[in-house]
């Protein structure tokens, strides 16, 4: 463990492992591409369509995928190899966004094809997030470095989260989207590469003989049946399914409320990303897990106020402040939530309730994202986003009244891996 002033040693310490900075690197540069596609998406629909119902709706056909097959998706990634199964998520992965770039570039795109691209991508997706959620303990091998992983893995989303939408709004308005889409496609050849030259030690062989809807049932037994593991997951759900309502009325936001155009939501969703790498960054730079659990709950209080008054604000500068406070609090409750669940959670389950959580993250917003289209359709994008962010900040302090009961269960736990000591009570 470095030193108390070795703080840039500490904040990176997880790159001590060859694998990591294999992967850190490959996935950064791909993420970037994605989220460029991302925007770049949303923005084709919202012109295709006018419709701010649609723009729901495909986001809803991209996510709901992560909630109906996540969860066998996890039973998979508990009995095959990790390795490989991300390997060729990510080959798959770049197929899809070479399809809808051709598609785009020849104008021969309709919205029908964004629907059906988008479940194709989803479903890929289900595969691929509680692989590599999973796959962490992998490369890292040392659970002391487990939680600087996971903390720097979301330095690296958000960073790309800066440079991806920003580059998005820049292209778009200069090229057109398609352009967005084959960059996207050529960024997988980055985690691609990594991938393939990364060394992975053979896990323990682990029996595959039953039946996956058996273990899928032990999965739900063991992560909703354990309150540290369950508290975590529903704060996460609270957080996508009501306050990320936000997300894919962004060019509703950017076009009619503050009048802009795709650089206006690349610049939105690029200062989201600014305040969860703040976030993510103070994360990484702590030295144990305790406290972790009060941060998530605070993170969800501020989430939801910098939502409020977002949804409150007509002048863009003001509006770029807020998605900074957001993003912050969003941050603040993901990291922590991952990190409170990888480090309690059986082995041999891990990739089970990696699951649950990717569900709970990602699986969850589809609902939301169907909701919000319906009640900005009735009620407009601003109330629409003040009334669900509301929500979160009521669920936090319900959350908070959890906490007691939560950290007297997590602790030991915490001492038998010896990340704490005894001693460290009252840290």
């Amino acid at each position: 463990m470095p030193s108390e002033d070795s703080t840039l040693k500490f904040l990176g310490r997880a790159f001590q492992h060859r694998n990591y900075r294999l992967f850190f690197v490959g996935q950064g540069t791909s993420l970037i591409g994605t989220w460029m596609q991302s925007i770049a998406m949303s923005w084709l629909v919202y012109r295709l369509t006018n419709s701010p119902f649609l723009l729901g709706l495909v986001s809803f056909t991209a996510m709901i995928p992560m909630f109906l097959f996540a969860s066998f998706a996890g039973v998979l990634v508990d009995r095959w190899n990790r390795h490989s199964l991300l390997l060729a998520t990510q080959i798959l992965a770049m197929a899809q966004a070479s399809v809808l770039a051709f598609l785009t570039l020849t104008h021969l795109v309709a919205v029908w094809h964004l629907f059906v691209l988008s479940a194709c991508l989803g479903i890929i997706n289900a595969f691929d997030m509680p692989t590599r959620q999973s796959f962490v303990i992998d490369m890292v091998e040392n659970r002391e470095d487990l939680s600087n992983a996971i903390a720097l893995n979301s330095a690296m989303f958000n960073g790309a989260r800066l440079v991806g939408p920003s580059l998005a709004g820049l292209t778009v308005a200069a090229f057109g989207e398609g352009v967005c889409f084959v960059l996207n496609a050529l960024s997988f050849l980055a985690i691609i590469i990594s991938l393939s030259s990364m060394r992975i030690r053979p896990r323990a062989s682990r029996p595959s003989h039953g039946r996956a809807f058996e273990g899928l049932k032990e999965g739900y037994r063991y992560a909703f049946g354990f309150p540290p593991i369950r508290y975590q997951l529903l704060m996460l759900v609270v957080m996508n399914f009501l306050g990320m309502q936000y997300a894919p009325l962004m060019p509703v936001f950017a076009r009619d409320i503050l009048h802009g155009g795709a650089q206006t939501q690349g610049f939105l969703v690029a200062a989201s990303g600014v305040g969860a790498l703040m976030s993510a960054v103070f994360l990484a730079s702590r030295k144990s897990v305790l406290g972790l659990e009060k941060i998530a709950y605070r993170g969800l209080a501020i989430f939801g106020c910098g939502a409020v008054a977002f949804s409150f604000s007509r002048n863009v500068g003001l509006s770029f402040a807020l998605m900074v406070v957001s993003g912050i609090g969003m941050m603040a409750v993901l990291i922590s939530c991952n990190t409170i669940i990888q480090t309690v959670v059986d082995e041999d389950k891990r990739g089970r309730v990696m699951s649950f959580h990717a569900m709970s993250t990602i699986g969850t917003v589809p609902f939301g994202s169907l909701m919000a289209g319906a009640l900005a359709a009735h009620i407009g994008a601003p109330w629409t986003v003040f009334v669900s962010s509301s929500c979160c900040i009521v669920a936090s302090f319900i959350f908070r009244q959890r906490l007691p009961a939560m950290r007297a269960m997590t602790r030991p736990i915490y001492v038998a891996h010896g990340i704490i000591r005894e001693e460290s009570e009252n840290a």
